[in-house]
């Protein structure tokens, strides 16, 4: 007897939300070992690019107010900077330092080798969970 479709997609949801949780804990191990706080890590591994503090308040879905501590916290570890944009000098840039983008890389590192454990599947149904994840992320 096969399951009611709403109970798959409970069940599916579950099981994303489980994964998701085991992900961020790693993130979160990995932040920690580094001495940062979540949000500065995960700032920090979003800033690929200089962005101005309005786009990260967006892409980080908070109050730009709260983007400002988080930038002032990493100006104080030296990881970033404020820059004035090129096209318009009232907005401010958020720029990784040298040392930001080595503990960018770091951060990226630790946390992709918790998430190898997590995804070590046999033969080919790491690829088959990607190509799945990948088909659901593009709806």
């Amino acid at each position: 007897m096969s399951a009611r479709p709403d109970q798959i997609t409970e069940e599916l949801a579950d099981l994303v939300f489980q994964v998701a949780e085991r992900l961020r804990g790693g993130f979160h191990a990995a932040a920690a070992e580094m001495d940062l706080p979540p949000a500065q890590a995960l700032l920090l591994i979003r800033l690929s690019e200089p962005h101005p503090m309005r786009a990260l308040a967006d892409m980080l879905g908070c109050d730009a107010s709260n983007v400002t501590g988080i930038v002032d916290g990493l100006e104080r570890r030296g990881l970033a900077v404020r820059r004035p944009s090129p096209d318009d000098r009232r907005v401010k840039h958020v720029v990784l330092t040298e040392e930001g983008e080595r503990r960018r890389a770091a951060l990226r590192e630790r946390s992709t080798a918790e998430a190898a454990v997590l995804f070590d599947l046999p033969g080919g149904r790491r690829d088959l969970l990607r190509e799945l994840l990948g088909e659901v992320a593009a709806r």
